[in-house]
């Protein structure tokens, strides 16, 4: 028996089918699992959308159960505390930020520069279409939470560390294909395109315009990232 295949269609009749009470066993125990993980990562979207907006110590639980949908006492099945549920927030916007880029950093027709140009193009494009609200949401919270909370700020590096490491990538890979001087170091180039992208941004939410992105990208492909 594929349970897995039953699993996928998500409905509970289909557990009468099954020719076996231990087969009826597990696929009941799948679908409470996958409610669960559901309820999980829909607690998770709501929470990270406020506290992008309103910051970690100014969203409370209950106003994201309620926003959610959740029921209070559910909180505690997925979260240790808040502070566990603020680092699983960290990780949800990590993987966001890691599904916008995907597709960029597959696509073969670009080259390594043209690839980290049409990343900051791209969020430029999310943040207009957001009124030039929220900022980064890693930048955010390395503000608020990065003196505060030890286990925040080692989350938080691991985020400046991704972000940082795929632009190193693409560096060293347009280095190697001339699009880049060889005189700059690649890693210390990608930590200063965060840290002045995460300024940048800081500016933007001041102005509620593109400008100072547009800004940073100007600077860095006129100033920094050019061939040798």
């Amino acid at each position: 028996m594929n349970i897995s295949a039953i699993l996928d269609k998500r409905t509970g009749p289909y557990i009468f089918f099954l020719t076996t009470k231990d087969d009826r066993s597990i696929l009941a125990a799948g679908i409470i699992q996958m409610a669960k993980e559901s309820t999980k990562q829909k607690t998770l979207e709501v929470g990270a959308e406020i506290i992008h907006l309103k910051g970690f110590n100014h969203t409370g639980i209950q106003e994201v159960l309620q926003a959610a949908g959740v029921p209070k006492g559910s909180f505690y099945n997925y979260f240790k505390n808040k502070e566990d549920f603020g680092l699983q927030v960290i990780d949800y916007f990590i993987g966001f930020f890691s599904s916008v880029i995907k597709p960029v950093i597959e696509d073969p027709s670009l080259t390594p520069l043209g690839k980290i140009r049409r990343i900051l193009d791209q969020f430029i494009e999310i943040f207009s279409a957001r009124d030039f609200a929220y900022g980064c949401p890693i930048g955010n919270l390395a503000q608020e939470m990065g003196d505060l909370s030890p286990a925040f700020r080692e989350k938080l590096k691991e985020a400046v560390d991704s972000m940082a490491n795929i632009y190193m990538r693409l560096i060293r890979e347009g280095q190697s294909l001339g699009e880049i001087s060889e005189m700059i170091h690649a890693e210390n180039t990608a930590y200063f395109i965060v840290s002045s992208w995460h300024g940048a941004l800081g500016h933007m939410k001041i102005e509620k315009s593109a400008r100072p992105l547009e800004s940073h990208i100007h600077f860095i492909f006129n100033y920094i990232l050019k061939p040798g």
